[in-house]
């Protein structure tokens, strides 16, 4: 694995999901910025693996099971404390619409990713691979957009940035609120439409299996 680029980036993304949760965890800004830092970091690494993998013909076994493992330890490793952070410390929600990062989104969410990959795995086992969907990617995409402006929100609402601004901080504090809540509903309706979609897919290989 060291010799091949695309695993080792893969690795690096695994070992620093629990990094950023505590790091979201700590109460002071610069830990808070340092978590949004490393979360961009990874989730932008998600993009070039996947491109390293296929341009340099390093595509493994390795990769194909631990890559979809990371992306979804990311998820739950900056999603879980946003969600203990905005609930246990309402001056650090106040995102529109949403106030708080709310508990369903957080069970939708993490739910659809519990029921797919336990879906994948019984289908695996009649002999089908069902391989990630362009939904399902831009649905990851999405999580990413609103996980990061969420972690970028709650520094800021650490250090203080928001209350009380005026003028173009005004401005830029309202757009950023408003950006987060957005991409939130985006990241929901893309969830939920894409495992709809993987539903109707499993329906039939079940079917099939047991005909």
């Amino acid at each position: 694995m060291t010799r091949n680029l695309p695993n080792l980036v893969t690795a690096v993304r695994v070992a620093i999901a629990p990094v950023v949760a505590f790091l979201l965890l700590r109460p002071e800004s610069w830990a808070r910025f340092l978590a949004f830092l490393l979360f961009l970091a990874a989730a932008l690494s998600d993009l070039w693996d996947g491109h390293l993998a296929r341009s340099r013909n390093q595509v493994t076994e390795f990769g194909k099971v631990v890559d979809p493992i990371a992306d979804k330890l990311l998820l739950v490793a900056a999603l879980v404390p946003l969600y203990v952070v905005t609930s246990r410390h309402l001056e650090l929600a106040g995102i529109p619409v949403f106030g708080q990062v709310p508990l369903w989104a957080v069970f939708v969410l993490l739910g659809r990713e519990v029921l797919i990959t336990s879906l994948r795995l019984a289908a695996a086992r009649h002999g089908e691979v069902v391989a990630a969907r362009r939904l399902g990617k831009r649905k990851a995409v999405a999580q990413n957009i609103f996980l990061g402006a969420a972690i970028l929100w709650v520094t800021f609402r650490t250090a203080g940035f928001g209350r009380g601004s005026t003028g173009f901080w005004e401005f830029f504090h309202g757009f950023h609120g408003w950006f987060t809540a957005a991409f939130l509903a985006v990241a929901l309706i893309l969830t939920v439409v894409s495992m709809v979609l993987y539903l109707f897919t499993f329906t039939r290989i079940f079917a099939r299996a047991t005909s």
